[in-house]
């Protein structure tokens, strides 16, 4: 089995990807061990001294780190993934419910709530994945024009969010959808 990693902009994260099918369909986020409880691959890499979240997706799983250097934490998590997926170990154990954030937008606003998760959906979570992340729409303000959305794996605590969130997302609603005016992170 190869394992490819890659960089993110985030320096304290990792994607790896292990060549195959890790959730299929959907995203796992898990930002603390407590939370790992339903995921023995995650549950296994938070053992890993230096390891402070983990976020599967399709087919990468994203490492976070709290402390440690890459050159010494990326073998052990290499080798922890290796043993997992060769054991053919199950990746989740029953359901894993995530919290669905709630999402606060005035009925009124529902048309364009709509028109922005179908471009956060089709335009941005493609590209966040591709570094490793996740953005979850989490709401939206009709009177100032505010969309408030929570990123996740990779993104979270990433130097560039801000830049993302303001360069990229913000000018991307902004141009399809005038009545965004702008957009703002929020916790998860």
């Amino acid at each position: 089995m190869f394992i490819q990693t890659e960089s993110t902009p985030n320096p304290a994260t990792l994607k790896f990807l292990p060549g195959r099918s890790v959730l299929g369909d959907g995203v796992a986020d898990f930002p603390t061990p407590a939370s790992a409880a339903k995921s023995p691959l995650a549950q296994r890499l938070f053992d890993i001294d230096g390891v402070s979240g983990v976020m599967l997706g399709n087919d990468f799983i994203t490492v976070t780190k709290s402390g440690g250097d890459w050159p010494q934490l990326k073998p052990v998590i290499l080798g922890a993934i290796m043993e997992h997926f060769t054991k053919n170990l199950p990746i989740l154990e029953g359901e894993v419910v995530q919290a669905t954030p709630s999402e606060d937008y005035d009925a009124a606003d529902e048309e364009i709530v709509v028109q922005i998760k179908e471009l956060l959906d089709t335009r941005v979570r493609p590209a966040v994945a591709q570094d490793g992340g996740d953005i979850i729409f989490r709401g939206f303000e009709g009177k100032s024009g505010t969309v408030f959305l929570s990123l996740r794996g990779s993104c979270a605590g990433c130097p560039s969010s801000t830049a993302t969130l303001k360069n990229g997302i913000e000018n991307m609603l902004r141009h399809y959808i005038p009545e965004v005016n702008g957009v703002e992170a929020v916790s998860a």
